[in-house]
């Protein structure tokens, strides 16, 4: 694999990237970027975040609200996408093996592991549909 030159502006995406638990997006992140270095450009945010997924550093989630966020945590998780408001909230759940057996029983290919989101409204969105109730 080519090894890269280092870069500070891409050490300061990943390091942005991994104090967050908020599973940012590119325009989330460039704007958390833009404080220390006010000349980087959104198109270099994005072509950072884009190789360190390639170089597999961090992870690309795609939840299926047509943004991309991005997880600092490459460990196997699962994810809660708030319908709502987009937010993307790491579970802290045990993976379940028993998925991929079952999963195994119905192709004649080998499953290695899954990608699992769960979908709903978040805390905060649903105090808000209380109150509006109220």
């Amino acid at each position: 694999m080519k090894r890269l030159k280092y870069s500070r502006q891409r050490e300061s995406i990943k390091s942005c990237l991994m104090s967050r638990h908020d599973h940012p997006t590119a325009d989330a992140l460039y704007m958390s970027i833009h404080e220390e270095f006010p000349n980087i450009s959104l198109g270099t945010v994005y072509r950072n975040l884009n190789l360190l997924v390639e170089m597999g550093e961090i992870r690309k989630l795609s939840c299926g609200d047509s943004a991309e966020h991005f997880d600092g945590d490459i460990s196997p998780h699962y994810h809660f996408v708030c319908r709502s408001c987009g937010a993307v909230s790491d579970l802290p759940m045990e993976i379940s093996s028993t998925l991929n057996d079952m999963a195994s029983q119905h192709t004649k290919g080998h499953i290695e592991n899954h990608t699992t989101y769960f979908y709903g409204t978040c805390e905060e969105c649903l105090k808000k549909t209380q109150k509006e109730i109220s």
